[in-house]
């Protein structure tokens, strides 16, 4: 069982006086948490998830990052063992719903846990409590005829998935050459043998409190999600627009691909991920990124600056199916057996897919957007091949065609549609994590050519349609003159 008195000495002058050290480190680390579980909780009921558990605990705002991560996924999983056991001793009055993921924390950790609870409110209500929370949980036992409340849990326990630690080189900040001999001290390291900036590290590494992390000078960002921007590639002095860009690490790291020259408009709809988005461009040092608090579907493709975009980064919602085990999902109620039907998920399905359609042909309305991306980290067709498929009428009325990015790459797009060989695919199975990966290309001639093309067109016009027009001037003109004759 983890414990939370590991965790980092907190350092917040508000912290409880007259406890230990590990005391005060638990009682920051459940507030941490708590503040996590909302955010989780309230994202999971609506189905738009501000932030995988992971992205949550270790942002810049959390301190505990080890104990807060801890006690979160812990809670999760016990979640609905605490609500059954907080329903049946009927404690949770309505004085404490409004701390309501605070009580559910804390009560983990004083049933489960090994608890260290300095005074304070929260503490003090379940602690008085514990005996009637106690009794409670024998009796949920003898209800559901098992031993132990691990046999409660066991829909939560998925196996392992072991997975290399993929590393980004910021080569707006360090080299690849220096990242590797400065992690070479700590762990083994390889480079990645399609992506000159990404590192390979042993599973299970951790370093989110390494120097190189906590600087910006490298990002822990998974291969297929560092493979979607090298897929864009696009020139260093453009201007890109990446359309839901937060948290940010792809767009920071298309800043890198362009050597911080050109510009990139980084667009997002949600407050709460601008804020993560500014501290990811903050923490990357790029200078050439301008974050957008606004509705990619908004902006108009004719008004400047959007109009002179040469490249759109089109990364939109998804159900996050490829990464379901990374990001946790498992521990999500409604992730929990009976939780969803098929027919719901069926139905949210469609809706991603409708808003993913919707997007991506917004995409390919602007008019000098020369390459396109557009990504998800689903495994299912519809959100991938399907969205394609639908929109490649309309790419191919703007002069798109779907080209192959990362020709090295093994994996392609399930033969759905003629030219689904140029799509990307990563396997969950084989690269322990699933991304698609589409991209359009729009071959443009140069204005002096196009200019050249038509007076050549001109040029090739039929002495008889030239003495045509020239008739029709002259009768025009005799039809002129013989109104004023008779006018006179």
């Amino acid at each position: 069982m983890p414990s939370t008195s590991d965790a980092a000495q907190a350092t917040d002058h508000r912290r409880p006086r007259g406890s230990s050290n590990a005391e005060r480190s638990a009682y920051f680390a459940r507030r941490e948490a708590a503040k996590v579980l909302r955010s989780v909780l309230q994202g999971d009921s609506r189905r738009r998830a501000v932030g995988s558990i992971k992205s949550l605990v270790y942002s810049p705002s959390v301190r505990n990052k080890k104990a807060t991560f801890a006690l979160v996924c812990q809670t999760l999983k016990y979640l609905p063992v605490i609500k059954a056991v907080l329903e049946d001793s009927r404690v949770l009055i309505s004085k404490w719903k409004r701390k309501e993921e605070l009580v559910y924390i804390v009560t983990y950790d004083v049933l489960f846990g090994q608890a260290h609870c300095p005074a304070d409110d929260v503490e003090k209500f379940v602690l008085r409590n514990k005996k009637a929370l106690q009794a409670a949980l024998h009796s949920l036992l003898r209800k559901k005829k098992v031993k132990s409340v691990d046999d409660l849990t066991l829909v939560h326990r998925i196996s392992d998935v072991t997975k290399p630690r993929y590393v980004r080189v910021n080569t707006l900040k360090i080299d690849v050459e220096s990242a590797v001999l400065e992690l070479g001290k700590q762990t083994m390291v390889q480079k990645d043998s399609l992506l000159p900036d990404l590192l390979v590290l042993p599973p299970a590494t951790d370093l989110h409190d390494h120097p190189l992390v906590l600087d910006g000078s490298i990002f822990l960002q998974g291969k297929a999600s560092s493979m979607v921007a090298a897929a864009l590639n696009p020139d260093p002095d453009w201007l890109v627009l990446d359309a839901c860009s937060a948290p940010g690490n792809k767009t920071v790291h298309l800043a890198a691909l362009m050597k911080d020259r050109g510009r990139i408009i980084a667009c997002e709809l949600d407050k709460k991920r601008v804020d993560r988005l500014k501290e990811t461009i903050r923490l990357s040092g790029a200078t050439s990124v301008q974050a957008l608090h606004g509705d990619f579907l908004s902006v108009n493709p004719n008004d400047p600056p959007y109009s002179e975009v040469r490249a759109i980064l089109l990364d939109p919602s998804c159900s996050g199916s490829g990464t379901s085990a990374e990001r946790l999902d498992h521990l999500l109620p409604s992730h929990s057996p009976g939780h969803a039907t098929n027919g719901s998920e069926s139905g949210r399905l469609n809706k991603l897919a409708a808003f993913q359609k919707k997007a991506l042909a917004h995409a390919l309305s602007f008019p000098s957007v020369e390459k396109i991306v557009y990504s998800t980290c689903s495994v299912h067709q519809i959100e991938n091949e399907d969205v394609v498929s639908s929109v490649l009428p309309q790419a191919a009325s703007h002069g798109f065609r779907l080209a192959s990015p990362l020709p090295e790459w093994p994996r392609r797009g399930l033969p759905s549609f003629a030219g689904s060989e140029n799509l990307i695919r990563t396997d969950p199975a084989e690269d322990k994590e699933g991304f698609f990966i589409a991209l359009f290309v729009r071959e443009r001639k140069s204005k002096s050519k196009r200019c050249s093309t038509s007076t050549n067109s001109l040029k090739r016009l039929p002495r008889s349609i030239n003495r045509q027009m020239t008739l029709t001037r002259v009768s025009r003109l005799l039809l002129l003159l013989s109104r004023l004759h008779q006018h006179n």
